[in-house]
This record gives C-alpha cells, structure tokens and sequence, in this order.
C-alpha cells in the first residue's frame, strides 16, 4: 500500500477521466487533495473531507498564482488538463496550434512555476506531467498539434527533473495510450458521425490497442499514485509508457 499521508496533493482538470481517478485515489492513499478544474458540478461529486475542491482555469496564468499562494505547502501536483486537436499539419489551424499549447504546455508552465517555491521551501516534492504515447515517443495519424504539444511536456519535464534533481524535487511524465474518459468518448461520438456510427468509431480506437480493450483512468491514476509516493523516491525525468502495448 502506498503511503500518502500528511502530505497535499493539488490535481487539475480533477472533475473527470484521469484527473478525477488520480483525485480520488491520491486521496485512498491518506493525501489531502486540492482537486480543480472549471467543472465545479463534476468537482463537488467528488468533494469528500480528504478532498478540497477548487475551481480553476489553468489558462488564467492570475488564478493559478493566487491559488498556491493560497495553499502554502504543496508535496505533489498532478498536471492533467488537456485538450485533443484532430488533423495534419495541413488542417491544422493558427487557433488550434495556439490553444493546444496553451492548455496542454503553458498550463504546467504556470502550475509548475506556481508550486515550486512551496517545494523548494519545504524540502522537495512530485511532480507529475501527463503527455501521452502520442507525443516523441510515437506519431499518431492525425494527431499533429496533440503530439507536438505532448512532446512538448517531455521536454518540460526532463528539464525540470534535471534542474532540481538536487532539490529533492521529481519530476515524471506519464505517456498514456488510448484510455476510456468522457474526453475520449465525445471524440467518438464526433468521429462516428463521419465514419457510420458511434461503436464504428469506438472500434477503431479499440483496435489500435493490442491488448484488444481500451485503458482505463484508474490504471493511469495507479501509475501517478505511485509517482507522487515516497516508494518512487529515486525516480525522476522519465517517460512511464502505459499503453496497452502500442509499444511493445
């Protein structure tokens, strides 16, 4: 059992999908959590006495630095809030590009900047990142400004684990493949629309993952859980693939 006692957790986009399991598990663990998004009913379903909620728009660079000024001392933050842009680099447009980077890079930039001092101050901390098996790792079709923003958040965190490795600071990236969540299945219902129907589309993202089945958001959270413990103190600046063995 892993052992998250006395120490706060902030996660954000905690309202649902990997935010939500990693919210509710780092709590099972004896975490106190401050779990945000801008969801505030999906949040308050959540709501429990080891579980704060907080609405937060991590775009609002403002809110973010109010919001840890707030909290003082911080041990863990889980980076989740993202967004999932279809196409090429021939689709893509100068919006979608910007967006993509400001939710899926420039809200860790803030988060990361928003916790460190707390960290630094307190003698270490976990950080961990969600990127994505689309990302460096691997391309994806039609995946352009979601994989090159993923990739991004590699970079991000091996470079923050290396300039704090001294610190007792970690910092990880979890690289997920397909995984089940409300994001993921209004996505299908899009595509279905094009391709025939909702299980047509679903079977295609199914498909793609050898195990034959898609992820679920409690096994993500399990790997971030893990992260953010004591027992993955020597771990820091890598990439945890777990992808149903797109990999392989």
């Amino acid at each position: 059992m892993l052992n998250l006692e006395g120490k706060t957790v902030v996660v954000t986009a905690a309202a649902a999908g990997i935010g939500r399991e990693t919210a509710i598990a780092a709590a099972e663990q004896g975490a106190r959590v401050i779990a945000t998004d801008i969801d505030t009913a999906g949040l308050a379903s959540i709501a429990s006495d080891r579980i704060v909620t907080r609405e937060l728009d991590v775009i609002d660079r403002q809110a973010i630095a109010s919001l840890f000024s707030e909290l003082g001392k911080v041990d863990g933050l889980v980076n989740v809030a993202g967004i999932v842009h279809h196409g090429t680099i021939e689709e893509c447009t100068m919006d979608e590009w910007q967006s993509a980077f400001q939710l899926n890079v420039d809200s860790m930039f803030h988060t990361i900047r928003g916790t460190l001092p707390d960290m630094l101050a307190n003698g270490g901390g976990s950080i961990v990142n969600i990127a994505s098996a689309a990302s460096s790792v691997k391309g994806f079709h039609q995946r352009f400004v979601y994989g090159t923003t993923k990739a991004a958040v590699i970079g991000l965190t091996k470079s923050v684990a290396i300039d704090y490795v001294d610190k007792q600071i970690r910092c990880n990236a979890i690289c997920p493949g397909t995984v089940d969540t409300p994001s993921l299945r209004e996505r299908v219902r899009v595509l279905g629309e094009d391709l025939g129907g909702y299980h047509v589309a679903m079977q295609r993202f199914i498909s793609r993952q050898p195990m034959g089945r898609l992820g679920k958001a409690r096994e993500v959270a399990a790997l971030a859980v893990f992260l953010l413990s004591d027992e993955a103190a020597f771990i820091t600046g890598q990439t945890h693939i777990i992808d149903g063995g797109i990999l392989a």
